[in-house]
């Protein structure tokens, strides 16, 4: 047939391939026009293109290793104030400290198959959002941060998916564990909207209340031009600055702290003709700590006095705006996605001691903005054809990231800087720049390719950073149906993740008067960790191969997976030179090898036509450092996710929800210090369960209800401070709490 596309327009869309593969997984970016075919002659063969195809990415949410929460999954089970509350009861999902040494052990974020929360790319709408990369990164591996999970109200939530494995590696740095894409809701044919109201109120009145409302607004302007807002205010108090006093070893181990929410959104879709569409959108979110008492290093060095005093007050602000556009294209020989995307990051925060037993504890020396701003371009293409009579799905594409990130309050002049001192100057060190950038791109290819009961996925991606140089990461996925109801899946994958920009920052420098120094070497004035330019980048192999067996009104799945993991980098011990008659200087470094090796089962069986069953399983079998045995994170041996869902009428829906979580081992060795911890420090956190509750009523179109109670056993942990005098014990799991939603249609 006569294709309909100029050659303008070919040649559009082709420009735009200057840049990565992205997530942009929008309903309507992925709808295909069935029923056009072109065929072109070549050679002996038929090269027949049509758009029906489902393309490597869409395959790649088939893979064992991924789970999709729906819009009715957060109703059914809505969080308390972040989306990570119920992503984490999802198959080789945790929620982790940003490091295993338990400093910060109540910021708890998402943690794939135990790579930890660095590892874990998470995305919105298929953009990645990366605001807690202008937070601080410490000596141990923390950061003051809740992640990236809570910039969307739950209730503007269309799915979301999450992406564990080899499938992951598409998506370039960072994604070693995995991703999560966060979807928000489309815009709608028609004027509709809804106000969501939703509290939490716990029983021990120790433990931080929650409340939120939010709205969303969407419909058509005209024909051919949509419009979707959304927006929101969220509020969760901070726990009792007491709450752990008697069980942890410090005045200083906080429990939870709270966080103010103020969101806005929205969204223009302006279909131009049939071929192109126009889609531009800006957001604003605002995150307002409410201090808890955390110092990070709970010791009794800070100033208890003053951090008391701090307690219930905003020390930390973090605003994230974001602006983009992006042109879809669908054409006859396939469709185009393009981005251009900006994201700035505010993060105004009270400064911390950077030095000694005071690094990360709040001082009374003012306050600092950190500025990140990453623009991001982005574009593929989507090529489907039949070859040879073999279906393909062919994808290329390619992506320009450019990074900036102004600190002035950790890249800030020192009091610990010997750099006054003639000859004693710590090289590349540079006091007065607060300023780093980094510009990288990326090219990707990779086909879909049917035949017969076979689907073979090959990728290749090549990065390049401006620092660090390139970087390949060829993938092969693999599905094969054995049966009609019987399916085997596999793949492999060479994930990666470049030094973040504190750790090759020379102008980044921490420092330890002795007690945070190896106890291996003669302490004489203390040691410094510098930022380090001639890092190599994380590298994980990552594996998985799995059965799943559907029958329909009944399904299982189970999967091995195991990741080889080299060149995590580290806080380095050994000594690149001495200065000032002693004064160790060492720098980031990159360790050897680690090892993490698990099984994920799930199995759902449909009771009845109104009652499900679904129940997930994730078992560690390795999380460690070969050399040293320890742990990467700090993780369940095994965590079992159990459902029960009963739609009794068409109004009234119950639901009941357990997870058992297995022992948590503690750490044994501080590497930093390279000693062992003691035996009191090792605390391990035993084998324990969670059973939540809840109704729904849907009284008519406009109103519905749910009613519920979380950990309805009262199962309660406190915090006994860092993995140094605590072992596992580094975090607070709340106690039993009533919560209540409204929505309001319209």
């Amino acid at each position: 047939m006569q294709s309909r596309t100029s050659p303008s327009s070919l040649a559009m869309a082709f420009v735009a391939l200057a840049s990565p593969a992205m997530a942009m997984t929008s309903v309507q970016a992925e709808e295909a026009r069935a029923g056009e075919v072109l065929e072109v002659p070549v050679g002996e063969n038929a090269l027949v293109i049509e758009n029906t195809m489902v393309t490597a990415e869409q395959e790649a949410r088939q893979a064992l290793g991924s789970s999709v929460i729906t819009e009715e999954d957060i109703k059914r089970r809505p969080p308390a104030n972040d989306l990570s509350d119920i992503i984490r009861r999802e198959p080789g999902v945790n929620l982790t400290g940003n490091s295993a040494s338990g400093a910060r052990g109540n910021n708890r974020q998402i943690d794939l198959r135990g790579m930890g929360p660095e590892n874990t790319l998470i995305l919105i709408d298929g953009k990645p959002s990366s605001a807690r990369n202008a937070v601080r990164y410490g000596w141990n591996g923390d950061r003051d941060t809740r992640g990236e999970t809570n910039w969307v109200p739950a209730e503007a939530v269309e799915r979301i998916e999450i992406l564990r494995g080899p499938a992951a590696a598409r998506y370039g740095s960072g994604a070693m564990g995995g991703v999560v894409n966060i979807i928000t809701k489309r815009p709608s044919d028609e004027f509709k909207g809804n106000v969501n109201l939703y509290t939490q109120l716990p029983e021990d009145s120790a433990e931080g209340v929650s409340r939120r409302a939010n709205f969303n607004v969407s419909g058509g302007l005209t024909e051919n031009l949509g419009v979707r807002v959304y927006g929101g205010l969220a509020n969760t108090d901070a726990d009792d600055l007491d709450i752990n006093a008697k069980h942890a070893n410090s005045a200083l181990a906080a429990g939870r702290e709270g966080v103010r929410n103020k969101d806005i959104n929205g969204l223009l879709s302006w279909k131009l003709n049939d071929e192109h569409r126009l889609e531009a959108s800006a957001g604003y979110s605002r995150q307002g700590n409410i201090y808890a008492g955390d110092t990070m290093n709970s010791n009794g060095g800070s100033n208890v006095d003053y951090i008391s005093r701090l307690y219930g007050h905003e020390t930390n602000v973090m605003q994230r705006s974001t602006y983009d556009l992006t042109h879809f294209g669908d054409f006859s020989w396939g469709s185009t996605k393009t981005l251009l995307s900006y994201q700035y990051v505010r993060n105004w925060r009270m400064n911390e001691g950077l030095a000694g037993g005071p690094e990360g504890s709040i001082n009374d020396s003012g306050a600092a903005l950190s500025r990140l701003r990453n623009t991001r371009l982005a574009s593929e293409a989507s090529l489907p054809f039949t070859l040879g009579g073999t279906e393909h799905a062919l994808t290329f594409g390619g992506e320009y990231l450019y990074e900036s990130l102004n600190d002035q309050g950790s890249f800030r002049a020192q009091s610990f800087d010997p750099s006054d001192t003639a000859g004693d100057e710590i090289a590349g060190f540079d006091r007065s720049e607060s300023k780093i950038t980094a510009k990288s791109y990326a090219l990707f290819i990779e086909d879909n390719i049917v035949v017969g009961d076979t689907t073979i996925t090959p990728g290749l991606r090549l990065d390049h950073h401006e620092e660090f140089g390139d970087n390949l990461s060829p993938s092969l996925n693999l599905s094969h149906k054995l049966t009609d109801d019987l399916t085997v899946k596999g793949g492999i994958a060479r994930a990666y993740k470049t030094p973040n920009l504190y750790q090759y920052n020379s102008n980044y420098l921490l420092y330890s008067r002795g007690n945070g120094c190896s106890v291996q070497q003669t302490n004489s004035g203390g040691c410094y960790l510098q930022g380090n330019s001639n890092l190599d980048p994380e590298i994980s192999v990552n594996k998985e191969i799995g059965l799943l067996y559907d029958r329909g009104t009944w399904r299982t799945s189970a999967t091995y997976f195991r990741n080889d993991y080299k060149n995590k980098i580290i806080g380095g011990t050994d000594v690149v030179y001495d200065i000032n008659a002693g004064r160790r200087v060492t720098q980031w470094e990159n360790a050897g090898k680690a090892l993490v090796e698990g099984v994920e089962g799930n199995f759902f069986i449909e009771l009845s036509p109104s009652l499900d069953w679904n129940t997930n399983l994730t078992w560690m079998l390795k999380n460690d450092n070969r050399e040293t045995g320890e742990p990467l994170s700090v993780i369940p041996e095994y965590t079992v996710n159990t459902t029960l869902d009963w739609r009794a009428t068409e109004q009234l829906s119950f639901q009941v929800a357990g997870t058992y979580f297995g022992k948590q081992k503690s750490p044994t060795y501080n590497y930093r210090t390279q000693e062992t911890y003691t035996e009191d420090a090792q605390q391990d956190v035993e084998a324990y369960g969670l059973v939540d509750i809840s109704t729904g009523y849907k009284f008519n179109k406009h109103y519905d209800v749910r009613l519920g109670v979380n950990n309805v056993f009262d199962k309660q942990i406190y915090r006994g401070g860092n993995a140094s005098s605590s072992g596992a014990n580094t975090y607070n799991q709340p106690g039993r709490a009533m919560f209540a939603a409204l929505n309001i249609s319209f």
